[in-house]
């Protein structure tokens, strides 16, 4: 696979179906009570046996401690798990280790100084998202729509697979993806005609200008398969 598109903050049948109809390698489901894009599990276990091997399930957590990763892991079955909050290098390591799944870190972007911590995370994360840092008013982390400067990345090799996310749409993320590079690209509120409501035309027009960017960029095959391997977990 070269670039991988994600869709994310899946809350419905009809958003679900027309993620994986549009061909998203990842489906996301969010289990953070102040987002809009909050299911709860009963609801996530209906989902995730809808998706049936079509694409990788991510359970977007922000904070949660091994209980709550427990339940959410039961119902939904993940293959990885996206963790985006503050949890730091040690918390990551524990719930990498502890749950046998790839994880996800999140990091959030500003300035050249944020990048500082890609270093130690890339240690113990399988792969990374750099996303938009959130405004200090904000009540979650992401999905806010709001994009940073994409030249942060330029030339950037973290040595895990990352990828990029805020504020993208079909508009911008050929521009993104060109100066990033990036294998991986994740959206949310850019596919939504309303917080938490996902647009089915804006999907399929995100994934298609995403793959249609991506030609030209070479990425190695391989770039995220070793996560995804049984025997990932050290």
């Amino acid at each position: 696979m070269s670039l991988l598109v994600k869709i994310c903050g899946l809350s419905t049948a009809d958003g679900l179906e027309t993620a994986l109809d549009a061909g998203a390698d990842m489906v996301g489901f969010v289990f953070f009570p102040p987002s809009p894009r909050h299911i709860g599990l009963k609801h996530a276990r209906t989902l995730g046996e809808r998706v049936r091997g079509r694409a990788r399930k991510v359970a977007l957590t922000v904070d949660a401690n091994n209980e709550q990763l427990a339940r959410i892991i039961e119902a939904l079955q993940p293959d990885m798990l996206q963790l985006h909050g503050r949890e730091d290098v040690g918390r990551v390591a524990v719930v990498r280790t502890r749950f046998g799944l790839p994880v996800m870190k999140a990091l959030p972007l500003a300035a050249r100084e944020d990048l500082n911590p890609i270093r130690v995370y890339a240690k113990v994360a399988d792969s990374l998202l750099f996303d938009a840092r959130a405004p200090q008013e904000a009540t979650r982390p992401g999905g806010l729509g709001n994009t940073f400067d994409w030249r942060l990345l330029e030339n950037l090799d973290p040595h895990v697979p990352f990828m990029l996310s805020g504020g993208l749409n079909a508009g911008n993320v050929a521009e993104a993806l060109g100066i990033t590079r990036a294998p991986g690209v994740d959206v949310s509120s850019g596919v939504e005609r309303a917080p938490g409501v996902k647009d089915p035309e804006k999907i399929r027009a995100f994934v298609g200008a995403a793959r249609a960017a991506a030609v030209g960029i070479t990425h190695d095959p391989e770039t995220w398969a070793p996560m995804f391997r049984k025997d990932h977990a050290q």
